[in-house]
């Protein structure tokens, strides 16, 4: 953004010492600082940067360091795009003057509370929205709305660069990979060809393909995206013209992959393995994201054949003649005593942050490995997870414990605690690892559970199939004294209790139990809730409720 506000002004860059000798020669009795003192802005922008460098870090770090995966890498070519587009506009920029908004300020105070939002609820997306919305509000500040309005797309694209949270991610990985495997089984079957599905996995009787995130179409929707934002930008037609321009992109890849996927289907018997892996997956991909471009380009050109005003450009701004009102405080002044009041709350957000502990460490009340194996009519056998889950996970303890009764039924009981959750080391919903492993889900959603002897609780509740195989699953997040349900509420609390109550610790509890061929799922349910009418209130033993001594 350093560079792009530096294209938008024309300044010369300064050095600190420079700064401080404008800021003691500067007359403050006449004139125009934005004006008259390039220089000068020159340092403010420097400094203006050094200082969402030092708020931001750990943002910004994490985002670029998410530039190097497959999905994100397009987000190198953004800031070029963005400096160029302002690049562009910079004549129109420069035939309007520079004026001090008290809007863009009060704005700025809510852009950099979302910092808090982001750092105590451990959740980077938030940081990085902050960040952007403060780079905002100052441009709005110092350079005026008509200015802003002249660089509106710029910093619309903006958050295109930011990485999603993890939960999100692999929401909409999942259900790209979904829609695209259905979509290329039914061209598959469209071919003759006898094929079935079950959830990403594709059967297609000598061999089965899997869709995983590679496939999933993530890594060309984003991009697409942008590519189609930046195509309705230069494409001069009326509004809803380029709405469906950029609304057209996301159906558009899910066809172009599903095509994909269908076509390695369809070319793997007489070729082999090699269609879907090595340079002939890669190239697919490649390939599959230029026709979507070809596509994109021929519906602008149909769009243009369409009746429709082209929308109006627009000119540059003229002054409104006539002498302007004169402010009580001139615009230099303001402009410096922003500045001032910026740069302290910003140091200020930096100290606090840093030297002020909003999330204490609070062990498990007992270790979970002392879980007992025996709980009323269940036996249990404990399980290990392999290191590197656990490291990916980032629990603190857990535990993995298949229990059998008498008849042979089974329920699998796992728990994972987090003594602390911060940016990047939080619960992970299990949401996405069963529906990405081939279960399909039936009925799913909250519910409420009155346990007999416990009380009411609230969990997640998903009947899954997966093959001829069943099975009930109920799951929950007991944070500090509160039973969760879904990550939004997680990231709310995290932030509202390391904030009031300096603790973010919490826990994620998953029952599952299989569901016979022939048995009625009520059965099931039944069976969870007994067992759990026995295990929950050992499990708060060994979960830190409400209140911790």
């Amino acid at each position: 953004m350093t560079f792009a506000v530096n294209a938008i002004t024309d300044f010369e860059m300064a050095g600190l010492p420079q700064f401080f000798r404008e800021f003691a020669d500067y007359n403050f009795s006449g004139g125009d600082i934005v004006t008259e003192k390039r220089s000068f802005w020159g340092a403010v922008i420097l400094l203006y940067a050094a200082l969402l460098g030092l708020v931001y870090r750990d943002g910004l770090l994490h985002m670029v360091g998410n530039w190097n995966s497959e999905d994100y890498n397009y987000c190198y070519l953004v800031p070029a795009v963005i400096v160029y587009i302002i690049w562009e506009k910079r004549l129109e920029l420069k035939s309007l003057p520079n004026r001090f908004s008290l809007a863009g300020f009060i704005f700025f105070i809510s852009a950099l509370s979302l910092y808090w939002l982001g750092e105590l609820g451990g959740e980077y997306l938030t940081l990085c929205l902050s960040a952007w919305l403060v780079v905002s509000a100052l441009a709005w500040m110092h350079m005026g709305w008509e200015k802003v309005k002249v660089i509106f797309f710029p910093l619309l694209l903006i958050p295109t660069m930011f990485p999603l949270p993890s939960f999100l991610h692999n929401r909409i990985s999942l259900k790209l990979k979904l829609l695209s495997s259905q979509l290329g089984v039914k061209i598959m079957q469209m071919a003759d060809m006898s094929v079935c599905r079950e959830g990403n996995i594709i059967d297609l009787g000598f061999t089965k393909l899997q869709v995983v995130d590679a496939c999933s179409g993530l890594r060309y929707l984003f991009p697409v995206i942008v590519l189609s934002l930046i195509l309705a930008w230069f494409f001069r037609a009326p509004f809803w013209k380029r709405f469906l321009l950029v609304a057209s992109s996301i159906p558009l890849i899910v066809l172009t992959n599903g095509i994909r996927i269908a076509a390695t289907g369809i070319l793997y018997e007489p070729f082999g393995p090699r269609v879907a892996e090595g340079f002939l997956h890669d190239f697919s991909g490649w390939l599959i994201f230029m026709i979507t471009l070809l596509i994109l380009l021929l519906e602008m050109w149909l769009l243009g054949k369409l009746p429709g005003r082209v929308a109006d450009s627009g000119s540059p701004a003229s002054v409104t003649a006539g002498e302007p009102v004169q402010p009580r405080l001139d615009p230099g002044r303001r402009h410096m005593i922003m500045l001032i009041v910026v740069t302290i709350m910003m140091l200020t957000t930096f100290a606090v942050s840093k030297n002020v502990e909003f999330r204490e460490k609070i062990p498990a009340i007992k270790p979970l490995s002392g879980f007992p194996l025996r709980i009323g009519p269940w036996t249990g056998r404990r399980r290990a997870m392999a290191q590197k889950f656990i490291d990916a996970l980032d629990l603190s303890d857990y535990f993995i414990i298949d229990y059998y009764n008498n008849r042979g039924q089974e329920i699998n009981f796992y728990t994972a605690y987090y003594e602390s959750q911060r940016k990047g080391e939080s619960i992970h919903s299990p949401t996405s690892c069963l529906s990405g492993s081939g279960w399909v889900f039936k009925r799913a959603g909250e519910q409420v559970l009155a346990i007999a002897g416990y009380g009411r609780i609230s969990v997640n509740r998903a009947f899954m199939l997966k093959g001829d195989f069943r099975q009930l699953v109920y799951y929950w997040f007991p944070q500090r004294g509160r039973n969760l349900t879904n990550a939004y509420q997680l990231k709310i609390y995290v932030f509202w209790d390391a904030l009031t109550k300096q603790r973010t610790d919490g826990a994620l509890v998953r029952l599952i139990t299989p569901v016979g061929e022939f048995e009625d799922i009520k059965a099931a349910d039944k069976r969870l809730q007994s067992f759990m009418a026995k295990a929950l209130p050992l499990l708060d033993q060994y979960i830190p409720g409400k209140e911790v001594k």
